[in-house]
């Protein structure tokens, strides 16, 4: 189990000398995290976590876990942000983005509080009636209001079903360990609470309680998946930069932002990883979007996306010199978990019979290296980052290699990876639309009028 770099497609956008001349820089910003030096670093509990995670709540979450495993035949993971996208990118990439609809599932697990939609909590309700359910809350505050109007909704409606009591020991919390709303609320009506660490963000959490809880309800190994983390930790944190490929993939993502790229495009030929592009683009976008600095973090599917992006991407957006503004870093998993093969037909009528008897993981292989060298050759750069497999293991081992690389990346930018200032600005603007005592209503509502 590893992450490697496969950098054959990238040589001529990309050279030894750029890499030797940026390689100090890169150096450097690995010594501010390992030293805790930089801007933000209150926020390194991540670096030392895969270190220090046997702990006694990392017990309980196991118990937790078990516990909810047999009480409910649906688990509510309400969240937004990094208190939900990592879980559900684990959840994804180990057992399948068809969890829930695999035989034998239980407890069939969904996700709320991502959105403010009507239908869709709507519909969930009704996917809950009749059914046993359990609830997992995950905020800092308790103030968000997206998950803060889930959890109010799904706390009345277990309270109804279950009673008070019977619904304390269907809902669980995850939020500060001595503050906040939903620490008082837990405190209060008695729930079992797990921590969100204060000296980890929300979009460096998965490996903490905030994911781990998920995960383990979807009978994912924990232990397993730690074990990925430490084993990437050992790996990356003291490696040499010719042969690092964390700092390798820190140093070509520079390079191509100074060199005029705009966009980085993740890859992935296996819809298992989509909710792991989306994991990835919140970790890149909230650390490094700011000061109007930072690559647009994007994400696409092929083949699928190849037959709606795809020419945009061949073709496409340039700058006024007409340099293409995108580079594309692509996920390889070398290994598929079950194959199917083409059959062969004696009519052939759709001309298939070249690739009969050959697996569809073969054929997929062939179409990312296919497209790797068209894209290159319509200079949109292709960095591939080869995984062993999708399981426990690599998802641990590859979260702490995007961690690593985004907080080097950040400060070899010059910008701070560790806050998200930017993100207020919505929320001031929709509270005091929304009539929030206090908030600036008139002000606001001006803006809009003009």
């Amino acid at each position: 189990m590893s992450v490697k770099l496969n950098e054959s497609y990238i040589g001529r956008f990309v050279s030894e000398k750029d890499m030797a001349e940026i390689r100090g820089e890169i150096e450097r910003s690995l010594q501010t995290v390992k030293e805790g030096t930089g801007a933000g670093n209150g926020y390194l509990g991540w670096r030392d976590l895969p270190l220090n995670y046997r702990t006694e709540e990392y017990n309980r979450i196991k118990t937790a876990a078990e516990k909810i495993r047999r009480s409910c035949d649906v688990f509510v993971v309400i969240g937004i942000g990094g208190s939900y996208l990592g879980a559900r990118a684990a959840i994804e990439f180990i057992k399948s983005p068809k969890f829930n609809e695999l035989p034998g599932t239980s407890p069939k697990i969904y996700f709320s509080g991502n959105d403010i939609s009507a239908a869709s909590l709507s519909e969930l309700i009704s996917i809950c009636d009749g059914k046993d359910i359990c609830v997992n809350v995950i905020s800092k505050s308790g103030k968000t209001t997206e998950p803060a109007v889930s959890f109010r909704i799904f706390r009345e409606l277990l309270e109804k079903k279950y009673g008070e009591e019977g619904a304390r020991e269907r809902i669980f919390v995850t939020t500060d360990a001595h503050k906040g709303a939903l620490k008082t609320l837990a405190d209060d009506k008695g729930y079992e609470s797990f921590v969100v660490p204060g000296n980890i963000g929300g979009r460096y959490s998965v490996l903490t309680s905030v994911g781990l809880l998920p995960i383990a309800v979807a009978g994912c190994d924990i232990d397993a998946i730690l074990s990925g983390a430490v084993k990437a930790r050992k790996d990356l944190i003291d490696a040499p930069f010719d042969v690092n490929p964390c700092l390798r993939y820190a140093a070509i993502r520079n390079i191509m932002y100074r060199t005029g790229k705009k966009v980085e495009i993740l890859a992935a030929y296996d819809g298992a990883l989509a909710m792991l592009n989306e994991w990835w683009k919140q970790l890149y976008g909230e650390s490094e979007g700011k000061e109007g600095k930072g690559l647009i973090p994007d994400s696409v599917i092929y083949t699928t996306d190849l037959h709606s992006l795809g020419q945009m991407v061949q073709e496409g957006a340039s700058d006024e010199n007409f340099n293409r503004i995108f580079f594309e870093t692509v996920f390889d998993v070398k290994n598929a978990r079950s194959d199917i093969s083409v059959p062969f037909d004696k009519d052939d009528l759709d001309e298939l019979n070249y690739i009969g008897g050959r697996t569809l993981h073969e054929i997929n292989a062939t179409a990312l290296k296919a497209t790797a060298l068209a894209h290159s050759d319509g200079n949109v750069p292709n960095l591939i980052v080869e995984l062993d497999s999708r399981d426990e293991k690599t998802f641990g081992y590859l979260v702490y290699f995007f961690e690593l690389a985004c907080a080097v990346s950040g400060y070899t930018l010059g910008i701070n990876p560790f806050d998200q200032p930017g993100v207020e600005a919505y929320k001031n603007n929709m509270f005091a639309l929304l009539g929030k005592k206090g908030e600036k209503f008139d002000e606001i509502r001006s803006k809009l009028n003009k």
